[in-house]
């Protein structure tokens, strides 16, 4: 999951918790003693919600579908395309209308972990979490993240498999969400 699916599945918690949440993929090692509780406790909990989402049955599946050779990167373009179809989801129900402001409003006022820095203004600016209902631009997000990281740009090879197998991957979310949501949903 990305940063969409962690703030919905943390909305139910405080501000700190949520930003917790939001921030955990900035934050290295198993010591928070530095962070405050309630950030802590959201940084565990983005932590449970990805080994939940990494060992589901749907996940599993859909990474075995990726390209040989491109399914250790599979798991990164995933989680954008979970947070895609969510945001689809929240669009279509109404619901990211609090949510989206309030994940803006902690982003844009609490600094960021070095890690995520650079990143996180663009993230606001840019409306990324509403963005997240375009198809096309969840993938130049997930060819974005490619081009961080070093060596070719696997994850802009991934691309054409995530539009090929679109029908598929949205199957698996409809299996993956319920169940994560009922496992880690709203939990403070």
């Amino acid at each position: 999951m990305n940063f969409l699916a962690h703030a919905w599945l943390a909305r139910g918690g405080s501000d700190d918790f949520l930003y917790g949440n939001l921030i955990a993929d900035g934050v290295k090692g198993s010591d928070l003693s530095a962070w405050p509780t309630a950030i802590a406790h959201g940084i565990r909990h983005h932590r449970r919600v990805d080994a939940f989402v990494d060992r589901h049955p749907a996940v599993v599946s859909a990474r075995r579908r990726a390209p040989a050779g491109l399914r250790r990167y599979s798991g990164i373009a995933l989680d954008l395309v979970w947070d895609h179809f969510l945001a689809v989801t929240l669009w279509r129900e109404g619901q990211d209308v609090m949510l989206i402001p309030r994940c803006y409003r902690l982003l844009a006022s609490r600094p960021a972990p070095a890690r995520l820095a650079a990143m996180m203004p663009l993230l606001v600016e840019q409306d990324w979490l509403r963005r997240y209902r375009d198809f096309d631009f969840t993938c130049q997000a997930v060819k974005g993240i490619g081009r961080r990281l070093s060596g070719a740009n696997r994850l802009a090879e991934l691309t054409p498999w995530l539009a090929d197998d679109y029908s598929r991957l949205a199957i698996d979310f409809q299996r993956l969400w319920p169940e994560l949501e009922a496992a880690l949903g709203d939990e403070s």
